[in-house]
C-alpha cells in the first residue's frame, strides 16, 4: 500500500506562490503517475496536474502557465509550483498517486489565498 504525506500548503496574499509537496511511500514500482486534486467548499472535487514517471504532464486549463507540476523519481516526491494564485484557487488539495487501477491518496492540505 502507497502512503502519501503532503505539506506546503497555507495562507497566502493573491499573486503570490506556494509550492506544495507529497511524498510517496510503499511504492513497488516506478512506473506510476501521481497529481493533484482540489476540491473548494460547495464544489466538486477537480483535477489539478498530473505527470507520469515519463514526466509528460497535463493541467487543467484554469492553472495553465501559473502551476507547474514536477517529480524527484529518487525520492518518490511530486512537487506543485503555484504561481500567481488567487482566490479561485482556494481549496484542500490532495496528492495522488496512481498504479493501474490502484489509486492512493493524501490526506490533503489546505490552500487559502485571500488578502
Amino acid at each position: 500500500q502507497v502512503q502519501l504525506v503532503e505539506s506546503g500548503g497555507g495562507l497566502v496574499q493573491p499573486g503570490g506562490s506556494l509550492r506544495l509537496s507529497c511524498a510517496a511511500s510503499g511504492i513497488i514500482s516506478s512506473i506510476y503517475a501521481m497529481g493533484w486534486y482540489r476540491q473548494a467548499p460547495g464544489k466538486q472535487r477537480e483535477s489539478v496536474a498530473t505527470i507520469t514517471s515519463s514526466g509528460r504532464t497535463n493541467y487543467t486549463d484554469s492553472v495553465k502557465g501559473r502551476f507547474t507540476i514536477s517529480r524527484d523519481n529518487s525520492k518518490n516526491t511530486v512537487y506543485l509550483q503555484m504561481n500567481s494564485l488567487n482566490a479561485e484557487d482556494t481549496a484542500v488539495y490532495y496528492c495522488y498517486h496512481q498504479f493501474g487501477y490502484a489509486v492512493s491518496w493524501g490526506q490533503g492540505t489546505q490552500v487559502t489565498v485571500s488578502s
